[in-house]
């Protein structure tokens, strides 16, 4: 992917990781569009993660880091939008496949149910994993544009 601007957000749950992933962001010298929160005070996860897919859709950044505490509630935020396709990540395998097979442009972690190496290396899988196209455009277009 060409664009050099990443969104993140999180909630409370989620600080901690998103401060992490953001500097490492920054680090490999993306810029880092940070929507926040910006603290532990308790807040929705729904805003937040409406907040980034608004970001994806309007084109303010082609892709997105989410997190929550599970990573769960934040993903489904996100996928209510057509422009986005979040994949939650265990892994650096499910990274991979969320590129290659799913076009993901926003992964979503757990703060509380992943590591900070592991999440990091799944980052880095992320970015750096081509979509395959083929076989599997059709179906990721289908993702869009679900039948009414």
């Amino acid at each position: 992917m060409a664009s050099n601007k990443i969104a993140i957000a999180c909630d409370h749950g989620g600080i901690d990781l998103k401060t992490t992933l953001a500097n490492e962001l920054k680090n490999k010298g993306f810029e880092v569009l940070d929507l926040g929160c910006d603290s532990c005070a308790s807040v929705d996860y729904p805003d937040y993660g409406y907040k980034l897919a608004k970001a994806i859709k309007n084109g303010d950044a082609d892709r997105g880091v989410v997190v929550c505490g599970s990573g769960i509630g934040i993903s489904i935020a996100v996928n209510r939008f057509a422009e986005v396709r979040c994949a939650l990540v265990h892994d650096a395998l499910g990274a991979r496949l969320s590129r290659e097979h799913n076009d993901a442009n926003v992964i979503a972690f757990g703060d509380r149910t992943m590591g900070e190496a592991t999440a990091l290396d799944c980052l880095d899988v992320f970015l750096n994993t081509e979509f395959e196209g083929g076989r599997h455009a059709r179906r990721v277009e289908k993702l869009s544009n679900p039948p009414l």
